[in-house]
């Protein structure tokens, strides 16, 4: 008989103090602020979405350019996202622009811009020559 009282109030106490703690809702801020000393990032969700959007910009150069047999992105696709030569254009979409090189060559010789949406839509805005207004 005191077991089940017990358990009882235990189960009310515990549904009273959660009911009691405040509820926030859960907003998502998705743009990414960058300097050049620092970086902040509030949402580690933002720079998930970052990091999709910029392997999926690497991988379609990488096709794009006859697959990893005869392409290698710059060493700055492969790293941390926030590190990663793009910019947010502030309406879901990131723009990568970035080099590329043949496998056993040090210098690079084409120039990849691409586009890629938040829900991972991709369009390989310019591929070619290296231009000289490349950053």
């Amino acid at each position: 008989m005191l077991k089940p009282i017990t358990a009882a109030i235990l189960t009310t106490l515990t549904a009273v103090s959660i009911a009691a703690l405040p509820s926030h809702a859960q907003t998502r801020e998705t743009t990414i602020e960058r300097t050049t000393t620092t970086e902040t990032q509030v949402d580690p969700t933002a720079l998930y979405d970052l990091n999709r959007a910029k392997n999926l910009a690497r991988q379609a150069a990488e096709r794009e350019n006859g697959g990893l047999g005869n392409y290698r992105a710059e060493s700055s696709m492969h790293g941390p996202a926030s590190q990663s030569p793009f910019v947010d254009n502030g309406n879901g979409s990131w723009t990568f622009t970035f080099k590329g090189r043949r496998p056993y060559s040090d210098a690079p010789s084409i120039e990849s811009v691409v586009t890629v949406s938040q829900d991972g839509r991709v369009n390989i805005d310019y591929n070619g020559a290296i231009r000289s207004t490349a950053r």
